[in-house]
């Protein structure tokens, strides 16, 4: 998901002014650079040397006309969207491959494969667990392991990204705990669950100046 405005990032307020020292505010927020490269490569990254089959899309809108052509240099396939915000977005990259699919945002510049191959574990291991209540034990052991994945939310606690030192922009309860998601997300069939991770890097989504900081100290 890489077609955002990302005006938070580029109208840095007096707060954030030194933090934005460095940021070009002509350039696009996937494109801005973390560690030296853009975090929509990163993100590319990540996708592609993860165990996840399929292609790898670009979900890009007018808003980010740069960012679509930077995709595409990539050899990353793109799919219009009218710009209309995440959800609405994602709607439409969604009625264009189906499900299920797994969704990571660009301003997630930390994502590692390995954050890749474990959702798309745990999604799985939740929607065997599911079949396994209905099923005799012969067929679950039968089945084991060839479950389609399950929707699943990758979140980080709230508290966390507080002590970082991260933005922290939506929150919810979970198990009596404050979480925010991380925006990587498998989109399936069944129930949406939440999967908590500890992870520092998947902590940091770069929405302020201050967040491209602490990405950058965590990546060096």
């Amino acid at each position: 998901m890489c077609g955002g405005r990302g005006t938070r990032l580029r109208d840095a307020g007096a707060g954030d002014a030194e933090a934005a020292e460095g940021i070009d505010r002509d350039v696009e927020k996937p494109l801005v650079e973390v560690g030296g490269r853009s975090m929509l490569g990163r993100v590319a990254d990540a996708l592609r040397e993860s165990a996840v089959s399929g292609t790898v899309h670009a979900v890009v809108s007018p808003q980010a006309p740069a960012t679509a052509e930077r995709a595409r240099e990539l050899s990353l396939p793109t799919i219009e969207t009218p710009g209309e915000g995440y959800v609405a977005d994602l709607g439409t990259a969604l009625d264009s491959i189906g499900e299920p699919a797994l969704t990571a945002p660009a301003d997630l510049p930390l994502l590692d494969a390995e954050h890749v191959d474990d959702a798309l574990a745990e999604s799985r291991r939740r929607a065997g667990e599911a079949e396994t209540e209905t099923k005799t034990e012969t067929e679950a052991v039968t089945d084991a392991g060839s479950a389609a994945p399950t929707s699943l939310t990758v979140c980080v606690p709230a508290e966390l990204k507080r002590r970082l030192g991260a933005s922290v922009d939506t929150v919810f309860e979970h198990r009596g705990s404050e979480v925010t998601p991380t925006g990587l997300n498998v989109v399936a069939g069944g129930d949406d669950t939440v999967a908590l991770t500890y992870d520092a890097r998947l902590a940091v989504n770069v929405n302020r100046p201050a967040d491209r900081a602490l990405a950058e100290a965590l990546c060096g």
